[in-house]
């Protein structure tokens, strides 16, 4: 961890505006806003803010874990480990449970959000990658185009949701957040997140964070953008990385 690291650094990417503005394309810039310290040993694979606490689930075979972290610090003020034989994966919370998505074991664990024990588990078909949460079903990607609908009570599939940009099918959605109304998904192996609508599965717009890699310090080795969590409470919005030193605060014409 790098606690050492200064609580806030203000970095403007796009200039003094209350938001970075639309790009011809379609595409618009995130604007950096601050930063905060983060485990850069870390294989970030969920990410969620809630009540000002912030949630994050690591993979990795021997590594993965659901950790409690104080957002000013980078501090894991508590973890829980996976088995060995599981790779975390998507993060959501559901009233006071926590659901983690493992990659291809085909099994949910729920935890308890205090104490971060585990209550339950549960079982799915195919892969886990990203995980979130509309207030009423738990939307899960599974690295293709479609989405799924899951009843939290059992992980049954209630419904698909076919992502579609221009016509075309947008493949490799991983980590996922459902902001206002929409669902955020960041592009594996991209510095992408594009914004879709729940109901047609069409992307509305989508985001260049290739500003963030860029603002890292210098040193370790960082790959690639994955973990969202939205404040609702404070419209904040938070992104990071896997292995990435610092976690983003940033604006958006979306979540300002």
């Amino acid at each position: 961890m790098r606690s050492s690291l200064p609580t806030l650094a203000v970095l403007l990417i796009c200039g003094w505006v209350g938001a970075c503005s639309a790009q011809p394309d379609g595409h618009s810039k995130v604007q950096i806003v601050a930063s905060y310290p983060h485990d850069s040993r870390a294989f970030t694979q969920g990410l969620l803010i809630a009540d000002g606490e912030l949630f994050e689930s690591t993979g990795q075979y021997g590594q993965s874990s659901v950790r409690r972290i104080d957002l000013d610090t980078g501090r894991v003020e508590q973890s829980t480990a996976l088995p060995d034989p599981y790779f975390g994966e998507g993060l959501a919370l559901v009233g006071q449970r926590l659901y983690q998505l493992t990659w291809k074991s085909g099994v949910v664990f729920v935890y308890d959000r205090q104490s971060l024990d585990r209550v339950g588990r549960l079982e799915y078909a195919g892969q886990g990658w990203g995980l979130t949460y509309d207030g009423r079903d738990l939307i899960m990607s599974d690295g293709s185009a479609t989405l799924k609908r899951i009843d939290p009570t059992d992980f049954s599939v209630l419904g698909t949701i076919h992502v579609t940009e221009d016509g075309r099918p947008i493949e490799q959605l991983n980590e996922l957040e459902y902001i206002d109304g929409e669902i955020w998904a960041n592009i594996w192996f991209s510095e992408r997140i594009v914004r879709i609508d729940p109901d047609s599965g069409q992307v509305i717009a989508s985001l260049d964070a290739s500003a963030l890699k860029r603002a890292l310090p210098p040193g370790g080795s960082p790959d690639v953008l994955n973990g969202i969590a939205w404040d609702a409470a404070s419209g904040r919005l938070y992104l990071t990385g896997k292995y990435w030193s610092r976690l983003f605060e940033v604006r958006t014409p979306r979540a300002e």
